[in-house]
């Protein structure tokens, strides 16, 4: 086994459509995580806004989160619309001191989302300090078959950036404890916390851990801008 990795999941107060703010607040999440891998919810650098502009990676906004990242050593994994060949995905992006790349493009879509967003078309997997990351955006969560196809890849851990509302969240515990006793894995969900767009006057929070087997191993409150880590062994 690598050694152990030290991961965070982050709830930001995110404001709409406002990159430069909300990777301002990114960064401040990743400085005070303490953590080599830091995750945030779905769309986190836009809020939830179905019609947000798309994010380039080498956006100039980004440029404080991935000065954050340079200092503390820190890998964010960050949700933002993405440009692709058959539309915009709703994606994850890896930020770390080198730059931002295109890690994973959410696989199923919400009703609403599949208006403008392509699914995207794999699995997602990032590898970090030996730990093989298999990664998810909300909906991917609760449908097993994505769950199944990125462990196949060999994965160690299952990371997630989702959004629910206030009463969703034991449903989204609910797909974290599944997900880990079903594969054996562990789970790291960062959710959105207090308003943002697409309807979400109030967003569950509630980002957590589960350990391989499925027990809860932490979980934050429903409060924006808490920030909680683990470490997995």
């Amino acid at each position: 086994m690598p050694e152990p990795l030290t991961i965070a999941v982050a709830q930001p107060l995110s404001a709409a459509h406002d990159v430069a703010a909300n990777a301002a607040e990114h960064a401040r999440a990743v400085r005070s995580a303490v953590a080599r891998v830091v995750v945030f919810p779905e769309l986190s650098l836009t809020g939830y806004e179905l019609d947000a502009a798309t994010v380039e990676p080498g956006d100039a906004r980004l440029a404080p989160l991935v000065a954050a990242c340079a200092e503390t050593g820190a890998v964010a994994l960050a949700g933002a619309p993405v440009a692709g060949d058959r539309g915009p995905h709703i994606a994850m992006l890896a930020v770390d001191g080198a730059g931002v790349t295109v890690v994973y493009r959410k696989m199923w879509l919400g009703e609403e989302e599949a208006l403008r967003f392509a699914p995207g078309s794999a699995p997602g997997v990032l590898e970090v300090d030996g730990w093989r990351l298999g990664l998810a955006v909300c909906k991917d969560t609760g449908v097993p078959e994505h769950a199944a196809a990125t462990t196949a890849l060999g994965v160690d851990a299952y990371v997630a950036g989702t959004v629910k509302h206030a009463a969703e969240a034991e449903l989204q515990a609910g797909r974290a404890r599944r997900i880990a006793a079903e594969h054996g894995l562990w789970v790291a969900v960062a959710s959105f916390a207090g308003p943002t767009g697409g309807g979400f006057a109030d967003t569950a929070g509630r980002s957590g851990f589960w350990a391989p087997g499925g027990g809860l191993v932490a979980q934050a409150g429903p409060e924006t801008g808490a920030t909680l880590t683990t470490k997995l062994s």
